[in-house]
């Protein structure tokens, strides 16, 4: 589509999801209330199980859920590269697809238990943007493992989405750390500008890994709730579901 902004509902000229990662306890002090108080929705990728705090947050995550915030899959173990030295064993590399598989639908069945508002209708996000298992010449792809599962899995890449192009089994999200409010307000404007779909990737929210300030989310929220008559502010699952609907009306077949 030579016009992308066309693409989008009238008189908006582009999306924006807001994505967290590792169902951080921040999330819920202090980026829920945020979002809430923008009148704003955001897709929050947890792992079921996983962690001292889950099933002492779950009640937490419950009511996000309930007030249409999405609860995306992230697996219940999180498996990343050997590199990270994150685990010795369960790392990306020694696991074969059907492991991969395991630790996503042991995910699912929690969550369809814990959140059935969603109906099963949620987004998938790689661990640690790697989409692999094996090495060497027996290294293989698991997004077909995600395409099988999800409408959209979510990973890395600096750059927004074009939603007549993007492969939505693996999006690009822009994952930031220690930027400010106004570095995110003018990526989501370029994004806009072009036509595009921007999601912004975070951890930490005023605190924790890999965080951002709770002002800097703050303002950019301000900004996108000032000008949501053109900006579409919503879930992963909410802006892959009008891409896929509105890509079978105007007949666009994705490469």
């Amino acid at each position: 589509m030579e016009n992308r902004q066309e693409f989008w509902p009238d008189g908006i000229q582009g999306a924006v999801s807001l994505t967290f990662d590792d169902g951080h306890e921040t999330h819920i002090q202090n980026a829920i209330p945020t979002l809430d108080r923008h009148g704003l929705k955001g897709t929050f990728y947890i792992n079921p199980g996983r962690g001292a705090n889950w099933e002492s947050l779950l009640p937490e995550w419950k009511k996000a859920s309930v007030d249409g915030h999405e609860m995306g899959n992230h697996t219940c173990d999180h498996p990343c590269s050997c590199n990270f030295r994150f685990h010795d064993d369960y790392c990306l590399e020694k696991l074969s697809l059907d492991d991969i598989a395991d630790t996503i639908d042991r995910a699912t069945t929690a969550m369809d238990e814990a959140f059935p508002e969603q109906k099963g209708n949620r987004s998938y996000c790689y661990p640690c943007y790697q989409s692999h298992v094996g090495s060497g010449s027996n290294r293989q792809s698991y997004v077909p493992v995600v395409a099988q599962r999800f409408k959209v899995g979510r990973g890395g890449g600096e750059r927004a989405n074009n939603p007549d192009l993007i492969d939505l089994s693996y999006v690009w999200s822009w994952a930031v750390e220690d930027v400010s409010g106004q570095k995110l307000i003018d990526y989501v404007e370029k994004a806009v500008e072009q036509g595009q779909w921007a999601i912004i990737c975070m951890h930490g929210i005023g605190g924790g890994h890999l965080a951002i300030s709770t002002e800097a989310l703050a303002e950019a929220c301000d900004h996108l709730a000032r000008h949501r008559d053109r900006i579409w502010t919503d879930t992963a699952i909410g802006v892959t579901d009008y891409i896929i609907d509105r890509r079978s009306e105007l007949r666009i077949q994705a490469p």
